[in-house]
């Protein structure tokens, strides 16, 4: 009896270990979710998935464009090179606008269709994938967190998600078609242009001033409309309305009359975006009033017209109406500052982004006034909030010194010619001083690679910083080394 008790108890023994083993072969323990799993971990490893296949995507929408872009259908003449396609596809993609050739000289119809659509994708596919980034980040937060933030900002409620796409496309197509109704008449009744001319063209410069390309069809650009409000001021309209953030957009149609119920991003971008445009046309004005080589040949209406103009394409608008290389040092200095600090965020601009300069002068405003928060409009902003804008801001920084130093030694360009063309490259802007046909080849690789870095690199840096939020679990004593 004994044995057989200790026979059957063996072979249970051995049927478990057996079930054991085939639970761990099936289940792997690395694949199993325990209580102790790290929750920050598994979020990081979901979310850094949409940066990356935005990355994937971006490159190949480029090769496919720079492969069409090279075949003998898509040029009027000589085929492109290979540095060029990439460089325009590139420029298209990014909706940066900085060119190497004159488009509409060296593209045929279908060489410029190409460019059109490469400037739609590009930019319905920034303001698509930034306002998906500002869902994603909403739900990362605990329940009562996420619905403050969607009292907060109704812009980009959770449940949104899957309207956004398309709310961008209407958004995007009805303002376009707007600036494409306001600049076609004029063009076809004052500039002697076919009904067909002026239709093409007021097509295509509505998509890319919307998209904040500044890829025009012409070669000195918007130069030939210069003094003309009714082309110009509508196009500066459509930089602003594209460069915002369709955030933005969607609240100021919601309450565009009761400011007081704006979420906080929505307050902040409009007055710093106000107050940065005013100093720029303003500066813009007083600095080439009597400059003869940009507004001073013109009469006052014309340079008033044209001053307003310029005071808004270098917030990543990227059309000229005067020689941007013939401006005064001044005017250029303040242009590069104006390219580094963009528009919008979740909009088709470049830069910095107004929400990250604005967050900037906040603390050190609050350091000055020696307050150990920092609060803007009734809301205490988080410290998470100051480091991202501080880094963001260091590297975009770093980049463009590095950058510059480089094409300083290697190329004969002087300092703020280089500096000029590295700014707007980063920036995504497309203003030059007319320096970028002039380069090497290798030289406009390096702008090309610089144009989409400044497009890629914010969007999966602010993805990455956004999602990776590892907690101390210890801490190091209080130390202070000097400051100043």
């Amino acid at each position: 009896m004994m044995r057989t008790l200790a026979r059957a108890t063996g072979r249970v023994s051995r049927l478990l270990s057996e079930l054991g083993s085939a639970r761990r072969a099936l289940f792997p323990r690395r694949h199993r979710h325990s209580f102790n799993s790290d929750p920050v971990q598994h979020r990081k490893n979901v979310w850094s998935k949409p940066a990356r296949a935005f990355v994937l995507i971006f490159f190949v929408v480029d090769l496919i464009g720079t492969g069409l872009l090279m075949t003998p259908a898509a040029s009027e003449k000589e085929n492109l090179t290979f540095v060029e396609a990439l460089f325009t596809a590139t420029s298209a993609l990014a909706v940066c606008g900085l060119a190497v050739i004159d488009i509409g000289d060296r593209l045929t119809p279908f060489g410029d269709v190409i460019v059109l659509v490469l400037i739609q994708a590009g930019g319905l596919g920034i303001m698509t994938l930034a306002s998906l980034m500002g869902v994603a980040i909403i739900h990362r937060f605990s329940l009562r967190m996420e619905l403050n933030v969607q009292a907060e900002n109704r812009a980009l409620a959770v449940g949104q998600v899957r309207g956004i796409a398309t709310r961008v496309l209407k958004v995007s197509l009805i303002i376009e078609g707007v600036i494409l109704a306001l600049i076609f008449p004029r063009m076809w009744l004052a500039y002697d242009m076919s009904l067909w001319e002026a239709f093409y063209s007021g097509v295509f410069h509505a998509v890319s001033a919307f998209n904040n390309a500044g890829l025009s069809l012409y070669g000195d650009s918007l130069t030939r409309f210069s003094g003309d409000a009714f082309i110009l001021f509508p196009v500066a309209a459509a930089v602003i309305l594209g460069g915002i953030g369709f955030p933005v957009l969607i609240e100021l149609r919601r309450s565009f009359r009761t400011p007081h119920a704006w979420s906080l991003h929505t307050k902040i971008t409009i007055a710093t975006s106000g107050a940065l445009f005013l100093v720029t046309i303003v500066l813009v004005i007083i600095m080439e009033w009597n400059n003869p080589l940009t507004l001073g040949r013109l009469d006052w209406w014309a340079r008033i017209t044209d001053g307003v103009f310029h005071g808004v394409m270098p917030r990543s608008g990227g059309f000229n109406v005067v020689d941007i290389g013939s401006m005064n040092d001044s005017t250029l200095l303040l242009t590069v500052m104006m390219m580094f600090a963009g528009n919008g965020s979740a909009g088709t601009s470049g830069g910095i982004k107004v929400a990250t300069l604005a967050v900037l002068f906040l603390v050190v405003w609050s350091e000055i006034r020696a307050h150990d928060r920092v609060h803007v409009f009734g809301r205490r902003l988080a410290p998470e909030v100051i480091r991202q804008a501080l880094s963001l801001t260091f590297l975009s920084m770093t980049v463009v010194a590095i950058s510059t130093v480089i094409l300083l030694h290697t190329t004969p360009f002087t300092f703020m010619e280089t500096l000029f063309e590295v700014v707007s490259a980063v920036g995504v802007v497309g203003l030059s001083t007319g320096i970028t046909p002039d380069m090497e080849p290798w030289s406009q690789l390096f702008l090309t690679f610089l144009m989409a870095a400044g497009r890629i690199g914010p969007v999966t840096f602010a993805t990455a910083i956004a999602f990776r939020e590892r907690k101390r679990r210890y801490d190091f004593a209080e130390a202070r080394p000097i400051i100043g």
